[in-house]
């Protein structure tokens, strides 16, 4: 039986492609290629527009349409209300959930290029020795490739052999490790294949090339661990401050507003009419301590994204890596936070009367 087809009358692809650009395209490709998605699937954008315009028209009927209708007195008052309101209404939400949505495509491709990147990165030297390994062993360089490829590779096993494939099928070494490199967003990467095809192109003994390139590599990796090292006094500083200091400070100012409330609430009752001959006026506190809390929230959020996303800056050089370690930073902060108002609620009783 032939499997059933989405009606062609969604025109999901005729939309996807109608959304992007021409001159983006190829961007577009080399970029999903980077990610490790091989073409650009059309029809998912196009998907991704008829949510959006669906969440819209959603949006528009459960409030605004209401709204533009009571408005609308005469003939003159629908007209406009109806149909340039809520054209422009819908048009403005579609367009904000159109970029929201491609900023999280892009967030997550990026994360995903991110990651393809520091896995191809760690197991580089390991393939290249292998590599070299077979090139000693008389190998030519396409069958020296293809032997090189280990299950452990993951990602990399089954892209080199697919390079290695074009390269004996008969397509140029040079232009098959170029197409590979292009895969990923890594700088190391394409400088040691372009050291390795230029020592090809140049009759040079690829052996001792490649030995080099993994010697330096090693030697990259072991230079971004002693500066990641010897940064680590200003890590746990960074830790400590967002995870003790400022939830304590703020539990500690949580507390200070309660007192301080209770404190003038009971004052100015017990005053009663001689609060008017006193020199000082009680005044009840505008800050509710609710609001204080949700403050408090705010902040720990807040700085516990930026100082896991400094913290990554300082140990590996990029924010990417430091990602994961946010909701960690928010949870501990929320916690010292709560512990810190339980602990001072205690000993802080007696001065709330």
């Amino acid at each position: 039986m032939a499997k059933k087809q989405m009606p062609h009358l969604i025109f999901l692809e005729e939309w996807g492609k109608a959304l992007i650009p021409e001159k983006i395209r190829p961007h577009l490709h080399d970029y999903l290629l980077k990610a490790g998605i091989v073409g650009v699937n059309y029809k998912f954008f196009g998907a991704l527009f008829y949510a959006c315009l669906i969440i819209a028209l959603g949006l528009y009927f459960y409030y605004p349409y209401r709204f533009f209708q009571e408005q609308a007195t005469d003939l003159a008052r629908s007209i406009i209300y109806l149909f340039f309101g809520s054209f422009a209404f819908i048009a403005a939400v579609l367009l904000l959930l159109a970029g929201l949505t491609m900023l999280l495509v892009y967030f997550y491709l990026d994360i995903r290029i991110y990651n393809r990147t520091k896995e191809i990165e760690r197991i580089l030297p390991e393939f290249l020795q292998f590599v070299a390994g077979n090139l000693r062993g008389g190998m030519s360089f396409d069958r020296a490739l293809w032997s090189a490829i280990r299950p452990r590779f993951g990602i990399l096993a089954n892209e080199v052999e697919i390079a290695a494939k074009k390269v004996m099928t008969g397509e140029d070494v040079d232009e098959a490790l170029k197409e590979f490199t292009k895969m990923y967003d890594s700088p190391m990467l394409r400088r040691a294949f372009d050291l390795i095809i230029e020592g090809m192109r140049s009759g040079g003994k690829i052996v001792y090339l490649i030995d080099k390139v993994i010697e330096n590599i090693n030697e990259t990796n072991t230079l971004k661990k002693e500066m990641a090292a010897s940064v680590t006094s200003y890590v746990i500083f960074i830790s400590f401050v967002i995870m003790i200091v400022a939830p304590g400070l703020l539990g500690l100012s949580f507390q200070l507003l309660t007192i301080v409330s209770s404190f003038t609430a009971k004052l100015g009752a017990s005053a009663g009419g001689a609060a008017s001959s006193m020199p000082i006026k009680f005044s009840s506190v505008a800050i509710k301590p609710e609001d204080f809390v949700q403050f408090s929230q705010m902040c720990i959020a807040v700085l516990g994204g930026f100082a896991a996303m400094i913290i990554s800056i300082i140990k590996k050089g990029d924010i990417k890596s430091g990602l994961k370690y946010i909701p960690v930073y928010i949870a501990v902060g929320f916690f010292t936070y709560w512990l810190f108002k339980l602990v001072l609620s205690g000993m802080f009783k007696s001065l709330v009367f």
